[in-house]
């Protein structure tokens, strides 16, 4: 509606028109807002793991069982606050140990590796523990990127039991011939088609490996123990368990030492024998190429470009 507006002469006023409503609608205005902090920095994480597989369902994660995965994974997304998922570089069995498997994780998890560790170690069970955790490249994978592994399988054939050792051994009644077990072993040394030592169940598509050692021997103040040690590209379900079974029955004299070669030609695993027990087996190492967790000097990054990626066939 208009209003006057008095002007010089006090008799005369002017019609003016009000001014017009203009309304600004103040949440409809582009506010400036504060920086959102970004997410944490994705690291993945090289973890050096050692259990007594005693008690153990295996490695592999399964549904109402304990396995050694399943205890890791639970206790990392406790400690990190994420999910995060274990990849190991094999699967052991039930009963079988290892003194190095390797594990590949990725977290945002800030801690340092020693944190990481102590912290891990205070959640999980005394039957297993991280024994280290360290840097790795992106897209580090514990599985591809394996170039061998280590097993020990170790029999006592002592004249009495060793209590202390009685889950980590083979206990046998008789002596061995360490000597014709170690002769006998090295028709396996090399680039082999493994059928004869592959336990049935077993996925592969190929049986055949490369074992690059095989030593058997008595250690070094230990009369009464035997480690039949072998290195290889990759193995098959049970192989190091059978090749044990195997060198046994040339150590107690029911075998000649040829006998392995002609074992390993036949390709068929029901002229082998038997299948030592879990418990006498660990993993001792699994190898990788160094490239993956060098770091540059001073700097959190990690240099160069990652290594040529190998199939372990573990």
């Amino acid at each position: 509606m208009p209003f006057g507006r008095r002007l010089g002469n006090r008799s005369q006023w002017q019609l003016v028109e009000p001014f017009t409503e203009i309304t600004i609608a103040v949440g409809s205005m582009q506010q400036p807002q504060p920086d959102s902090p970004s997410p944490p920095p994705r690291r993945t994480l090289k973890l050096t793991v050692s259990y007594d597989g005693t008690e153990f369902y295996g490695w592999q994660i399964q549904p109402t069982r304990r396995t050694v995965q399943g205890l890791l994974e639970e206790a990392l997304s406790d400690l990190c606050g994420e999910d995060v998922k274990v990849v190991g570089s094999g699967r052991t069995d039930t009963g079988v140990h290892a003194l190095a498997q390797v594990a590949s994780i990725e977290t945002a998890c800030p801690l340092d590796g020693t944190t990481l560790r102590k912290a891990l170690n205070a959640r999980l069970p005394v039957d297993v523990a991280i024994v280290d955790v360290q840097e790795a490249r992106a897209g580090f994978h514990a599985i591809d990127h394996a170039l061998g592994k280590r097993y020990r399988y170790v029999i006592h054939d002592g004249p009495a039991p060793d209590v202390f050792r009685r889950r980590t051994c083979w206990k046998v009644r008789h002596r061995l011939d360490v000597s014709a077990m170690h002769a006998a072993g090295q028709a396996l040394v090399g680039k082999h088609d493994f059928a004869s030592f592959e336990g049935a169940g077993s996925r592969r598509v190929s049986s055949v490996r490369t074992v690059k050692c095989l030593a058997v021997s008595r250690p070094p103040g230990e009369a009464d123990l035997i480690h039949i040690e072998v290195e290889a590209d990759g193995f098959l379900y049970t192989m190091v368990r059978i090749i044990a079974g195997v060198l046994y029955d040339v150590g107690r004299g029911f075998r000649d030492i040829d006998w392995p070669a002609s074992v390993l030609a036949a390709k068929d695993r029901r002229l082998s024998g038997r299948t030592a027990p879990a418990r006498g087996l660990v993993l001792v190492r699994v190898e990788y190429d160094a490239a993956w967790f060098e770091l540059i000097e001073g700097m959190g990054s990690l240099a160069g470009r990652p290594p040529e990626s190998r199939d372990s066939k573990a």
